[in-house]
């Protein structure tokens, strides 16, 4: 592959792979709308992720909503990397349609357009889906591992925030998630993504264009959007810090979530994409290390050297999962994957990089209380 089309290539995860391809010899066109929520109001002129991209290559300024803005920018690349879309789980249970249009929708266009490029040149679509996918993923029940099914959340008033058994009732330990554990999304954002997931997949059995999945888990680092409230659980947390705000962690802070360093992301979809042989291939991504949030909050704290309040009052959110860690084996054996960095080495360049960077706005509060006004958000009540 020579010629590669970005989709949502100005964003976080976009402008690192649009450096990476461009540095490995490949020609790169970058198509982004330059969301104000992600780039900021003059995004065009400050955004640091689209200066980056637009230094990597060719830059379009385009929506997937629109046909007539993708339908132009397809023609002549020899693959597709997917990476626009809407993300954030809490902000997508009451902005279903806007995320259904992103998700949805702007796959279907990009398909399309695709489909009706009179020179057929795209051989391969790498879409980058999500872990959200699979829900609660999956648990050990006795000598079993089955999918688990979403919490319950009169349970989870009472203070019980755990996985439990459908035989027995009892807690369930987490296992690493693999490829093969059923779809159980449990967020307007998890179902859109499965639905674009699928339809890209699908689109390789009537077109012949190669098509290849990557499940990503948390993704987090330096260059990640320190503005937007609603996704990026570390950014959210050091623009707390660096306002001198508590931390609000949800639950009672013992949720895990594997956190995957953006240069092994980056890697990732730079090997699914020169990759041959595995179309139609889910592929998990990740680091297959489960860190809970007060450890996140902690690590990111000590590097940053900077403390502040932690608040664990039992607060939940309307989608959110338990556990997550995952199975990466698929990925080491089918494109060669494997992670380079560990959450602490990871946490601490992070860390290095908030510091240079200007105060943002912090806009926690204000998604909070989105949350609330929807019903979108509860609390304890009972404790058990």
């Amino acid at each position: 592959m020579t010629r590669i089309l970005i989709t949502g290539g100005a964003g976080f995860i976009g402008s690192r792979l649009a450096e990476r391809l461009a540095a490995a010899g490949h020609e790169v066109t970058v198509f982004d709308n330059l969301s104000a929520q992600v780039h900021g109001a003059d995004g065009a002129e400050t955004s640091p992720t689209y200066l980056k991209a637009a230094e990597a290559g060719r830059f379009v300024r385009g929506d997937v909503r629109s046909f007539d803005d993708i339908a132009a920018a397809v023609p002549g690349h020899d693959a597709v990397v997917h990476l626009a879309a809407e993300t954030g789980t809490a902000q997508s249970m009451y902005a279903q349609q806007h995320y259904a249009d992103v998700n949805v929708t702007g796959t279907i266009n990009l398909l399309r357009s695709v489909s009706d490029d009179p020179g057929k040149s795209v051989r391969k679509i790498v879409v980058a889906s999500t872990r959200a996918i699979y829900g609660e993923g999956q648990y050990l029940d006795g000598d079993r591992v089955i999918s688990a099914d979403p919490r319950d959340p009169a349970r989870m008033a009472a203070g019980d925030f755990e996985v439990h058994s459908p035989r027995t009732g009892a807690p369930m330990q987490p296992r690493a998630t693999d490829e093969e554990c059923l779809a159980k999304p449990s967020s307007t954002y998890a179902i859109t993504k499965l639905a674009q997931e699928q339809l890209i997949l699908n689109f390789a059995s009537t077109s012949g264009v190669e098509t290849v999945a990557l499940r990503l888990q948390n993704v987090y680092g330096p260059g990640q959007s320190l503005k937007n409230p609603y996704t990026g659980l570390l950014s959210v947390f050091a623009t707390r810090i660096l306002n001198g705000k508590p931390l609000t962690i949800f639950e009672d802070g013992l949720c895990t979530r594997d956190f995957v360093y953006i240069d092994d992301v980056v890697t990732a979809l730079t090997l699914a994409t020169e990759a041959e042989g595995v179309s139609g291939r889910i592929i998990n991504v990740g680091s297959g290390a489960a860190t809970t949030i007060l450890d996140a909050a902690k690590g990111l704290e000590r590097e940053l050297g900077l403390s502040t309040a932690q608040e664990i009052p039992g607060m939940f959110r309307a989608g959110d999962i338990r556990h997550n860690f995952a199975d990466i084996s698929r990925a080491r054996a089918l494109v060669g994957y494997a992670p380079t960095r560990t959450f602490d080495e990871g946490v601490a360049a992070f860390a290095a990089w908030v510091r240079t960077q200007p105060v943002a706005e912090d806009l926690f509060d204000r998604s909070i209380a989105e949350l609330k006004e929807r019903k979108l958000y509860g609390e304890v009540t009972a404790a058990e």
